[in-house]
């Protein structure tokens, strides 16, 4: 068997694979050194990097109307979104949000593959350029790295690592810091390192956040996305031949062939010299097609180019395109069912943000009292019994006090005003009372409304039961 045919075997062999790239034939874990990519795209990367790093560390600290941004405190079952607070009775809206999120999800990867993974997913962005970026400071670059760990423990080698791991346990604990802050507040945060002897569960909340967050960096690394993430294993049922990914141009690269100068060169474009497979943070390689471990982070589209331009060819031969446009040879473009997909997330969107925004401060629920009927009062009038629950979600208590709106009745309050503490619950009863003439069958509706002062905070409908028949 000549050499052309080893290769192709070769290939046909790269083409099946059984298993994931990160373990080998006997189940155990391949580790990964990944070359650092240098191009265009891994230094816009960068810089959209630095602009979510910079949103992590800031939005704790933005308060509107006194509270944070954002805040998801699940031990009280309380969160906070665009200065919003949620309650356990507004768990409703969740449902929605995620259904909203899974349809967000199914729209965006159909029209745009996994963008979302190689550019703006917090796992991408912490380990490839923080973590990553650390380790090449610390140990040097992959090629150092590979024979650092299959050389013997030196005086050297236990200094870089003991640096790079007490430096990753650090930057995990500041990382833990911020996650907590999203959780308990940053208020809450400043209080437990003060008086760390009354905060002994947040303190071990903090612990647990920073030895998990070390561990995925140091040691579990890609294979968050390979193994625990649900996504990449998803995206075989998401993507389609128009979906954009990160894509090897196989009519144009093959078949592949070292280059040589030396005579006219007749195979395709890609010159086999594997530089798309040293920088691939997953071990893959992307010309073997589209696979559940690429997050599309575009180091093989750099490094090719950077290859196609040292040996004068065009650039391009691992790009940002479609399975159609690669078939086809059509520049990527955007397409009917990609502006009708960008149309629904923008209404989901819109629609999801009109749903939160007007949820109202201060919520009341009225209901009859159970196990009573109607009462006559005097000759004229029918009473019945209420229990309002009132849910405060303002940051300043509030007094209230219970109208009616639509029927020339009355409302006699049981005790004095319901106050009602900030970011609390508050309850009372009271009995409303309507004249006989105005009952024209069983069940009247009314509205109630609650008053601070002359202001007007909300209105609750309930229904008056009457002694009149709605067959009379």
């Amino acid at each position: 068997m000549n050499n052309e045919e080893n290769i192709q075997q070769e290939q046909k062999k790269e083409s099946f694979r059984d298993r994931i790239a990160t373990v080998d034939a006997q189940g155990k874990r391949k580790w990964i050194f990944a070359q650092k990519p240098k191009g265009k795209f891994y230094n816009i990367r960068t810089y959209v990097s630095f602009f979510f790093f910079l949103i992590f560390v800031t939005l704790p600290f933005i308060h509107v109307n006194g509270r944070p941004l954002f805040m998801f405190n699940i031990p009280q079952a309380k969160f906070i979104i665009f200065g919003k607070v949620f309650w356990p009775q507004d768990f409703f809206i969740f449902g929605i949000i995620m259904i909203t999120f899974i349809v967000f999800i199914v729209l965006f990867t159909a029209a745009f593959g996994r963008l979302f993974c190689g550019w703006v997913c917090p796992q991408t962005i912490f380990m490839e350029m923080l973590f990553r970026k650390l380790e090449y400071a610390i140990e040097g670059d992959a090629a150092k790295q590979k024979l650092m760990a299959a050389g013997p423990w030196t005086s050297e080698k236990i200094a870089r690592k003991a640096t790079k791991h007490i430096v990753f346990y650090l930057l995990a604990f500041i990382i833990a810091n911020f996650f907590l802050a999203y959780i308990i507040g940053v208020k809450e945060l400043w209080a437990m390192m003060h008086h760390p002897a009354d905060n002994v569960g947040n303190i071990a909340a903090l612990m647990v956040f920073s030895a998990v967050f070390y561990a995925v960096y140091a040691f579990f690394r890609e294979q968050a996305c390979t193994v625990v993430c649900p996504y990449g294993r998803l995206q075989g049922v998401l993507l389609d031949k128009n979906s954009m990914i990160v894509a090897y141009d196989y009519k144009r690269g093959e078949e592949r062939k070292k280059i040589n100068k030396s005579e006219e060169r007749t195979a395709g474009d890609c010159i086999d010299c594997h530089q798309c497979v040293k920088v691939c943070p997953t071990g893959i390689d992307i010309r073997n097609g589209t696979q559940m471990e690429c997050v599309g982070c575009t180091a093989c589209i750099d490094a090719c180019d950077h290859m196609m331009e040292s040996v004068g060819f065009k650039k391009g031969l691992i790009r940002y395109a479609s399975e159609n446009g690669i078939a086809n040879h059509e520049k990527l473009h955007y397409t009917r069912r990609m502006k009708m997909y960008t149309g629904l997330l923008i209404v989901l969107t819109g629609l999801l943000t009109t749903l939160l925004l007007s949820q109202k401060d201060v919520k009341a629920t009225v209901m009859r009292t159970p196990g009573l009927l109607f009462q006559e009062k005097g000759t004229d009038s029918i009473s019945n019994l209420y229990n309002i629950k009132i849910v405060n979600k303002t940051m300043n208590d509030i007094p209230l006090t219970v109208k009616l709106e639509d029927h020339n009745g009355t409302i006699q309050q049981v005790g004095n005003t319901i106050h009602v503490k900030k970011e609390g619950q508050g309850a009372g009863s009271f009995f409303i009372i309507l004249p006989k003439e105005q009952i024209k069958q069983r069940k009247t509706v009314v509205h109630v409304s609650l008053y601070e002062g002359d202001k007007k905070i909300t209105t609750v409908k309930t229904n008056f039961l009457g002694p009149i028949s709605s067959t009379n």
